[in-house]
């Protein structure tokens, strides 16, 4: 019926779309792959900023509180802070948790350093951060995932570290050593944090860290409030400390302000998407040209049977469509697979690649784009082509 009702309004059948892409399966094939790599490529970039996203989005706590220099500038590594701070705000904070009797009060050295594996001879980059034992009760979002919590001499591993450090994950494995500062320190676990920032850290014992540093002084210290608690109290005893030159910040809120940070990276793999996305539509014209070029003849015999241009305009999208989603099908679903949460270093650390539904729609936007109107202009070229000279058309 649908048939009859396509002739009757003077389109061409649906099927007639279907079966002129298998009359020439190596150009339809070679069509299909090439698009595909055009969708998989912008979902992949876009995949790569929403990793950085989520991973600063997900290493927030909104009950904690951040306290560090003043003169840090929203970087943690570069902050230095006196011993003493932590019991000050134990002492002086009256909205800060207790747990057992112990004040939820978590004192961090925090930095980056060359940290080389057994199997590596120059080693890389990475970030370390000593913790107290009060780390647990402030890290809610850190789960140890296999082995133990670091003790003397001891460090455990974020799951992203191998990444970080380009090292093979069978070298991070427990019972395994790093070398850290000229110090070799025994692997005794590792940990996840959900995808936060924390997952590409080596967290140790603080008192091991500052032995091995020749510091007593502090990065930072982090403070877990009572629920439903403001953290005005912290943010004013830091203001009124004017000798400790201390300003607190709110988890979240201080990896929002990374997110800021990081705002040209995130525009330029958008810019990235874009140029992609357009050379993948000058690909696409391209092989639109090609494939409706042969056709001529083709075409010209269907208007001298008497259906219109637009008839046949029509039919030529629906083969730009058909070929439009079966890349971005084949695209998505090799996005999924192959590069969903792959693991890609950058300053801060490392996160996932998030193949998520942003990235899906965008390249199958990208897809329809290169696909639907990619074929408009030649096939508008073509058809401008009188009747009687695409009839003697020479393939």
């Amino acid at each position: 019926m649908n048939r009859l009702l396509m002739v009757k309004f003077g389109l061409l059948p649906w099927d007639y779309a279907v079966r002129n892409l298998w009359r020439r399966p190596s150009r339809t094939l070679l069509t299909l792959m090439a698009l595909t790599v055009v969708v998989l490529l912008v979902m992949v970039i876009v995949g790569l900023v929403r990793g950085l996203e989520r991973s600063l989005a997900l290493s927030g706590d909104p009950e904690v509180v951040l306290v560090y220099s003043m003169g840090s500038e929203m970087n943690l590594e570069a902050s230095a802070i006196e011993a003493s701070v932590p019991g000050l705000l134990s002492a002086n904070i009256s909205a800060i948790r207790q747990h057992l009797g112990q004040v939820c009060v978590s004192p961090e050295l925090y930095l980056g350093t060359m940290i080389q594996t057994e199997d590596q001879v120059d080693g890389g980059l990475g970030l370390i951060r000593g913790v107290s034992d009060a780390a647990p009760l402030v890290r809610r979002q850190v789960m140890l995932t296999e082995g133990q919590w670091p003790g003397p001499g001891e460090v455990m591993v974020g799951r992203l570290v191998s990444a970080k450090l380009d090292c093979a994950a069978d070298s991070l494995a427990v019972g395994r050593q790093i070398t850290i500062e000229g110090v070799k320190w025994t692997i005794s676990g590792h940990f996840t944090a959900n995808g936060g920032a924390f997952d590409a850290e080596v967290w140790c014992r603080l008192p091991d860290l500052q032995q091995a540093l020749k510091r007593q002084d502090l990065s930072l210290v982090a403070c877990l409030l009572k629920p439903n608690t403001a953290p005005t109290a912290i943010d004013v005893y830091c203001k009124q400390r004017i000798d400790l030159a201390l300003r607190s910040s709110v988890e979240p809120l201080y990896y929002q302000s990374l997110q800021t940070h990081y705002e040209p990276l995130r525009w330029l793999a958008w810019t990235v998407a874009a140029l992609v996305s357009g050379a993948g539509i000058l690909a696409g014209l391209n092989l639109m040209y090609g494939a409706v070029a042969g056709r001529v003849r083709e075409l010209a015999t269907l208007q001298s049977i008497g259906f219109r241009r637009r008839a046949i305009l029509w039919s030529l999208l629906q083969e730009g469509g058909l070929l439009a989603a079966a890349a971005s099908f084949f695209a998505g679903l090799l996005a999924t697979v192959l590069f969903h949460g792959t693991a890609v270093r950058f300053t801060m650390g490392a996160f996932g690649l998030e193949i998520d539904a942003v990235a899906i729609i965008c390249g199958c936007l990208v897809g329809v784009l290169v696909g639907v109107l990619g074929a408009l202009p030649p096939a508008w070229k073509i058809l401008r082509v009188p009747v009687v000279l695409g009839l003697k058309w020479n393939v």
